[in-house]
C-alpha cells in the first residue's frame, strides 16, 4: 500500500486527485482488492517468521518450479518441506497460457518465482501472481487437483456496446462453448480458444482456461463461475480479464490477444478494477471479512467524494468540450483522458528523476498509476508546432491499434497549451539501444534478433492489413523499436503515421519529413509514399540487424558503400554470410539468416512495386524454400561504390530525423 501524501498537497492537485488518492487508501485498505495490472497478485493476511523452516521450503519450492519452468505442457506442481498437510510444507504451481512457448513461459515463470512474487507478497504464507504468459502461486496447504473459485481479479474496458443485450448474449454463448472445450481439453492443457462475428466490423476474441490437475467437471465449474462474473462487474465491456486462483476466461472485441507463435499480447487496460465474488463463496468467511472492512470505508469515501464531486462536474464538463474542440476529431470514447493534475502526480510534477528520454517532440518522463501500472508519459513541446500535429495524428492514429507488436496508447491529456501522451511502459529500450552498443550487442543472439524480425513484421502486416484503418507509418527505424520485457518488439513513434483509404494503392505529400538512412526513393525525390515505403524501412532494419551496423557508409577496400550496397555485392558474390555480425560466430541458424537477407534485399529494391507485400513478407519468413522467390536487383541508392573514403557523417547527421520530429535518445520507455 502506498502512503497518503499530506492533505495539503491533495487539495493542491485539486478534488479530482483528492478524490483518486482516497480510493487509492480504500483499495490499499484490504488486501483483497489488489489492481488486475501486470502482475495481478493476491496475498493472505498470514505471515510467516523469517528464517523459518516455512521459509526454507518456500525457497526451496520457487528454485524447483523455476528449473522446471520449461516443462512441456506449460504445468508443474511440486510440495517442499516436511510431511503431507504439515504447516511447514510449501505446495506450489504454476501454468503458462495454453499458446505460449516453452522458452517464453520459461522466462515468465522465473521473473514470478525469483522476483515478483517476493516484491508484491513478501513474506505471506499463500500467494499467487498473474501475468499475460502465466501464474504462479503458492500456499501452506496443498490446492493440488482442487477448482478454487475464491474471490480472484477482473479488468475491463467501460466503453458499453449500443446493443448490449446482443452482444452479451453472443459473448455468453462464446464462452460457454470455450469453457466446454477447455474442460474436455485431451493434450495435457485445459486450454481452448474461439472466435466469433459480432458484427460484419466486429470479431470477438476468446480464451479459456483451467491448471491441468483438474477433472473436467471441476475445471468447467470453475470456468463458469468466472463467467457468471459478467453481469455483475461489466455487462457489454468489449474486452475482459478474469482470473480465478485456478482458471481463467478473458475476451476483447477485434484484439486478437493469443497466437500459436507465442507473442505478448497486454491486458485490457483503462477500465475501474473490482474484485471477482463468485456465487460459490457468497457465504464464505472470507467474504463476511471483505463485506466487515469495505463497508465503513466506503461509507468514508463516499461522503467525501460526493462534495468533490458536486463541485468539480461543471468544471469537468467545460473542460471536456473544449478537449473536444481543440482536438478536432479526437474521439475520447476510444481513450482515457487525464486531468493534468494527475499526469503531474505520477511524475513527480515532471521531475528530472522521472525524465528518460528527450527528443525534437519534447520530453519522455516514467510514471505509475494510482493502479500501479508503469507508463510512459510522453510530453510534447509548448513551443512545437510539429509536436502538436505529432500529437493529434498519434492519438487519432494509435488509439484505433491493438496489436501486441504496436506499442500501446492509455490515454492522452490536453489542458491549455499541455499536450501529453500516455503509453504503456517497454522496459527494455530501444532496439537501436542493443544493437549498436559493442557492450550490449551480446544480448542480441540470433535466436533473439529472428523473434525480433518476425514480430517486427507481424505488427507491420497488421498496420498494412489486419487493423480497421490502413496505415502507413512513415518512420519506421531501430530507434522506433522497443523491447518488452520479453524482447518482443513494439513499433513506436505513429507522429509522422498516415491514414490511408483500405483501396488507395498509394499517396503523396508537399513535406518531405523522415528520418536520413531508412527513408525509401520514391518519397525523398517524389514525396510518394505507400506501404511498399514501410517495405523498405523494415529492409534496411533487416540488413543493421543481421549485420549489427548502422546504415551508414562502410569501408570496402578503397570504396564506400552504404549498408544496402554492402549487403547486395556480398548477395551479388554468393558470400552472404560475410555480412553476419561477427559476435554471433557460430550461434546461428544459417537458412534463416540466408532467408533473411534475401527477404531484406528484395524489400529495399529501389521500384516499389517489385517490392514484396508485408503478407508476402511473412510468408517467405515462413518458409526456407528461396528458390521459389525473385531474385533481388541493385538496392536504391546504389551506384557502385565511392572511390574515396570520405570524412564520416557526424553522429547526429545520421540520428536526425528531417525537422526534428521524431528523433529519439531513450532510456526505458
Amino acid at each position: 500500500m502506498h502512503p497518503l501524501p499530506p492533505p495539503l498537497r491533495c487539495f493542491r492537485l485539486g478534488y479530482t486527485l483528492c478524490i483518486f488518492l482516497l480510493i487509492t487508501l480504500f483499495i490499499g485498505a484490504t488486501s483483497q482488492l489488489l489492481s488486475l495490472v501486470p502482475p495481478s497478485f493476491a496475498c493472505s493476511d498470514t505471515t510467516y517468521t523469517p528464517n523459518s523452516t516455512f521459509q526454507a521450503n518456500l525457497k526451496s519450492l520457487l528454485n524447483i518450479l523455476s528449473t522446471n519452468s520449461t516443462h512441456e505442457n506449460g504445468f508443474y506442481n511440486y510440495s517442499a518441506g516436511g510431511r503431507d498437510n504439515s504447516e511447514d510444507t510449501a505446495y506450489g504451481l504454476f501454468m503458462c497460457r495454453g499458446d505460449v512457448s516453452p522458452e517464453d513461459c520459461g522466462a515468465c515463470v522465473r521473473n514470478a518465482a525469483v522476483i515478483e512474487i517476493f516484491r508484491v507478497c513478501p513474506n505471506q504464507k499463500t500467494a499467487v501472481v498473474w501475468f499475460d504468459f502465466c501464474m504462479l502461486r503458492y500456499s501452506n496447504s496443498s490446492m493440488f487437483g482442487r477448482a478454487d473459485q475464491q474471490p480472484g481479479r477482473i479488468v475491463y474496458l467501460t466503453k458499453n456496446d449500443s446493443q448490449p443485450d446482443r452482444f452479451m448474449e453472443v459473448v455468453g454463448n462464446t464462452l460457454n462453448e470455450v469453457a466446454t472445450r477447455a474442460a474436455a481439453g485431451r493434450s495435457g492443457k485445459k486450454f481452448a480458444t474461439l472466435e466469433a462475428n459480432y458484427t460484419a466490423a466486429e470479431r470477438l476474441y476468446s480464451l479459456g482456461q483451467c491448471t491441468p490437475d483438474l477433472s473436467d467437471l471441476d475445471c468447467e465449474s470453475c470456468l463458469r463461475a468466472a463467467i457468471g462474473q459478467l453481469p455483475k462487474c461489466c455487462y457489454s465491456s468489449p474486452g475482459v480479464t478474469i482470473v480465478l486462483p485456478s482458471c481463467y476466461v478473458r475476451y476483447a472485441v477485434n484484439n486478437p490477444f493469443y497466437t500459436s507463435t507465442a507473442a505478448p499480447a497486454p491486458l485490457p487496460a483503462a477500465g475501474p478494477l473490482t474484485p471477482a465474488t463468485g456465487e460459490e463463496n457468497r457465504g464464505s468467511s472470507s467474504s463476511k471479512v471483505i463485506i466487515a472492512i469495505v463497508l465503513p470505508i466506503t461509507g468514508i469515501v463516499l461522503v467525501t467524494a460526493i462534495f468533490c464531486f458536486v463541485r468539480s462536474r461543471n468544471a469537468k464538463k467545460r473542460h471536456t468540450r473544449l478537449q473536444k474542440t481543440d482536438m478536432n476529431g479526437v474521439s475520447a470514447e476510444e481513450s482515457s483522458q487525464y486531468d493534468l493534475a494527475m499526469v503531474k502526480a505520477i511524475t513527480n510534477d515532471f521531475s528530472l528523476k522521472c525524465k528518460i528520454g528527450q527528443g525534437g517532440y519534447g520530453s519522455v518522463y516514467k510514471g505509475m498509476l494510482p493502479n500501479r501500472q508503469e507508463v510512459a508519459v510522453k510530453r510534447l513541446s509548448k513551443s512545437s508546432r510539429q509536436g502538436a500535429q505529432e500529437f493529434k495524428n498519434e492519438v487519432e492514429v494509435v488509439v484505433k491499434l491493438q496489436h501486441k507488436n504496436l506499442v500501446r496508447l492509455l490515454g492522452f491529456c490536453s489542458e491549455g497549451e499541455e499536450k501529453i501522451l500516455i503509453y504503456e511502459f517497454v522496459p527494455n529500450k530501444s532496439l537501436d539501444y542493443f544493437l549498436f552498443d559493442v557492450d550490449k550487442q551480446y544480448l542480441l543472439d540470433w535466436s533473439r534478433r529472428y523473434k525480433i524480425i518476425r514480430g517486427i513484421a507481424r505488427g507491420l502486416l497488421y498496420l498494412h492489413e489486419d487493423s480497421r484503418l490502413k496505415i502507413i507509418h512513415r518512420d519506421l527505424k531501430a530507434a522506433n523499436i522497443l523491447l518488452d520485457a520479453n524482447m518482443d518488439p513494439k513499433i513506436a513513434d505513429f507522429g509522422l503515421a498516415r491514414i490511408v483509404e483500405v483501396d488507395q494503392i498509394e499517396g503523396n505529400t508537399n513535406k518531405i519529413v523522415g528520418t536520413y538512412g531508412y527513408m525509401f526513393p520514391e518519397y525523398a525525390m517524389h514525396g510518394e509514399f505507400s506501404v511498399k515505403s514501410d517495405v523498405f524501412s523494415l529492409g534496411v532494419i533487416l540488413l543493421e540487424i543481421i549485420t549489427g551496423k548502422k546504415n551508414r557508409n562502410i569501408s570496402k577496400g578503397n570504396r564506400t558503400v552504404d549498408l544496402l550496397g554492402y549487403a547486395w555485392e556480398y548477395w551479388r558474390d554468393d558470400t552472404p554470410l560475410e555480412i553476419l555480425d561477427p559476435i554471433l560466430t557460430e550461434s546461428y541458424n544459417v537458412n534463416e539468416v540466408i532467408q533473411c537477407i534475401h527477404i531484406s534485399l528484395l524489400c529495399v529494391q529501389e521500384v516499389a512495386v517489385e517490392r514484396p507485400t508485408m503478407a508476402e513478407v511473412m510468408l517467405m519468413l515462413s518458409s526456407y524454400s528461396s528458390n521459389r522467390w525473385s531474385a533481388p536487383r541493385e538496392p536504391a541508392f546504389y551506384h557502385g561504390g565511392r572511390e574515396e573514403i570520405p570524412k564520416e557523417q557526424s553522429e547526429s547527421e545520421q540520428s536526425v530525423s528531417i525537422n526534428e520530429v521524431t528523433i529519439s535518445q531513450l532510456h526505458p520507455r
